[in-house]
């Protein structure tokens, strides 16, 4: 378990939960995920939250892949943990968590109700509390947090970063000013790459990305270049792979996950494409479209042999 109060940097590594065709937790292909994003230089796994859909997982499966995480990074890199809705299940998630060896958990939103600034802050802050895990609060959906509230979260110590899945620019402006260096700030928008350009200025230093789990050598290339000031580069990726795959997952809800059990079918990394409801399948038109996309992005990127890291190489 880690004392270290900071949150991972660069590009963060979100796997898949792998079903089998029978609906099964597909340990083994968990496995080969992480280790693939682990082999292509990510900062930081973050296993059981949105595309491991946290949502639809039973307590045994979350345990499984918390094991599976733990065991495969073998401390080479930080593991968090999803946490989040109902507030009974959070605390005992978070238990699971700080019991099998994670550093650190994502707070996801609370299901169904929207709260008061004052019961938000309760909420995050009760989970954070429960253990002396790093902490890491996501804003998104219904849930966007005011200044006050993140005054009452920068006491408590284990809350080290604040996630932004809504993108509304002025607030972010006005609580990446206010809070400074107190939070670490983390792209968590659908798709991060495609808002990354905007979000640096104001200090987010990380982003969630979904195409690294297939493409992660463009990603990273991509944020080599933002971070050099490469415009070029940004612009030629932002319109060659970003926005064509944003253009399809746009297209249907629940494409922010089964996307990328597709996009990872395609560059033969399969983990099956079985989802859970309320989630669906990618329909094979758009299928066809993101093959294409994948197609071209690879003759236009080839992958390099040697993988470099933000954090290592910056």
């Amino acid at each position: 378990m880690t004392t270290t109060r900071k949150a991972p940097t660069g590009i963060l590594g979100f796997p898949v939960a792998p079903f089998t065709e029978n609906n099964q937790l597909d340990e083994k292909g968990l496995a080969t995920n992480i280790q693939f994003l682990l082999d292509e230089g990510l900062e930081a796994i973050f296993v059981a939250c949105g595309a491991g859909e946290y949502q639809s997982i039973t307590k045994d499966e979350y345990e499984a892949m918390v094991d599976v995480a733990v065991a495969v990074t073998g401390g080479k890199v930080p593991v968090y943990t999803g946490v989040g809705g109902n507030i009974q299940t959070s605390l005992e998630f978070a238990k699971i968590s700080a019991d099998k060896g994670a550093d650190g958990y994502l707070i996801l939103p609370p299901y169904l109700v929207a709260g008061e600034q004052q019961g938000l802050a309760g909420y995050f802050k009760t989970i954070a509390e429960s253990t002396d895990l790093n902490a890491i609060v996501y804003q998104r959906d219904q849930v966007s947090l005011s200044v006050s509230a993140l005054e009452a979260l920068a006491e408590v110590p284990q809350v080290v970063g604040v996630k932004d899945g809504l993108g509304d620019m002025e607030l972010n402006t006005i609580l990446t000013q206010t809070f400074g260096k107190r939070f670490s700030w983390l792209n968590g928008m659908p798709l991060a790459e495609v808002t990354m350009p905007a979000f640096i200025p104001l200090g987010f230093d990380s982003y969630s990305s979904a195409i690294s789990n297939y493409i992660p050598h463009i990603s990273r290339k991509f944020y080599q270049a933002l971070l050099n000031g490469e415009r070029e580069v940004v612009q030629d990726i932002l319109q060659q792979v970003i926005l064509p795959i944003n253009n399809i997952r746009r297209q249907r809800k629940g494409y922010a996950v089964s996307l990328i059990k597709a996009g990872m079918e395609i560059m033969g990394l399969p983990v099956g494409e079985t989802v859970r409801l309320p989630i669906l399948p990618v329909e094979k038109e758009h299928y066809r479209e993101l093959e294409s996309i994948l197609n071209k992005a690879i003759d236009l990127y080839p992958k390099n042999i040697l993988v470099q890291s933000i954090k290592g190489d910056l």
